[in-house]
């Protein structure tokens, strides 16, 4: 395969082709969810250096040890299907976004049920600068500096109740401001708007799952989540709901975006699992942005320490 050095990432050189083109099949279809010419003025977000600074206290244990992926790949080649489907789509399109002023809503099965502003979510525990590895299920990877605080923080704030088994994740809805949801058909071309994901209430609880609100020492940008989003490092990108409105805790298994528009080929769980192949593509290695070579996939992205949630469990039923 020949390899062209070009000033900035390609969605087909970085993905293996047949897996780029694969998933983006999938998306586009007949009823593409590219904007049309007129449909909407995206304009591009604020460049990433004129964004509010946020300090954090490095975390002293949780600090991958490879070097960190350079801020203009991380800004610039992004899944986020509220505006577009190409890699470059959210550094376009997503200055239509409007991160202040925001609310989260906490509710469901817990006893103290709380909308918080997003300045007030940032306080319910001192900021860490966490540095963690993000694996794409399509076989591509980065290291990023996230800023944020423990997701269990502001759980144990609402008090969830015996009940609680699962939470919820919501992303926004306004197709004013996220201008793809404007061709969302609720059909096999397309999300079913609010993109929703879930985790089971004890890995929402684990110390590593991050509510995040910035990464390379700044706010979020637009096109990465912003205000907050939440990341699981164990588990493959497509996990970490982006621009979270509303966290729901539940009884039951909540039915999430991917599982719902393709449950055989993106399960519930989606720890990453290199002896698990995709059903188009395989999971045994992946690609780090800024490498050409690929290396191999670690076992839950290389957080061993989250074994312990799964013991018992069969990972190649439970995907």
């Amino acid at each position: 395969m020949l390899i062209r050095h070009a000033p900035r990432y390609r969605s087909s050189e970085i993905t293996p082709e047949a897996v780029y083109l694969s998933r983006r099949a999938f998306m586009a279809g007949a009823a593409a969810l590219t904007l049309l010419p007129g449909e909407a003025d995206a304009a591009p977000p604020p460049p990433v250096d004129r964004l509010p600074p946020l300090k954090a206290a490095p975390h002293p244990t949780y600090r991958h040890t490879d070097p960190v992926t350079k801020i203009e790949s991380a800004v610039t080649y992004n899944n986020f299907y509220e505006f577009g489907v190409d890699k470059e789509d959210p550094s376009r399109n997503a200055g239509t976004l409007r991160p202040r002023p925001w609310n989260v809503v906490v509710e469901g099965l817990v006893r103290k049920p709380k909308t918080f502003d997003i300045d007030e979510l940032l306080k319910i525990a001192p900021l860490e600068e966490r540095i963690y590895s993000l694996r794409c299920v399509e076989g591509w990877s980065m290291i990023i500096p996230w800023i944020g605080v423990p997701l269990s923080a502001l759980l144990k704030r609402v008090e969830p109740t015996g009940n609680a088994k699962y939470v919820e994740f919501y992303t926004l809805v306004d197709p004013e401001q996220m201008p793809a949801q404007k061709k969302g058909l609720f059909s096999w071309s397309s999300l079913d708007w609010p993109y929703v994901e879930g985790l089971r209430l004890d890995e929402a609880q684990h110390p590593l799952t991050l509510l995040t609100a910035g990464m390379y020492g700044r706010v979020l940008p637009n096109q990465n989540g912003a205000p907050v989003r939440v990341v699981i490092p164990w588990k493959y990108g497509f996990k970490s709901a982006k621009s979270i409105v509303k966290i729901r805790l539940v009884a039951d298994e909540p039915k999430t975006a991917w599982n719902k528009a393709q449950p055989n080929e993106y399960g519930f769980y989606s720890n990453v699992n290199p002896t698990v192949p995709h059903p188009r593509w395989s999971q045994a290695t992946e690609r780090r942005i800024g490498e050409f070579r690929r290396r191999e996939t670690k076992m839950f992205n290389g957080y061993g320490e989250v074994a312990s949630l799964y013991s018992g469990m069969d990972l190649k039923k439970f995907i």
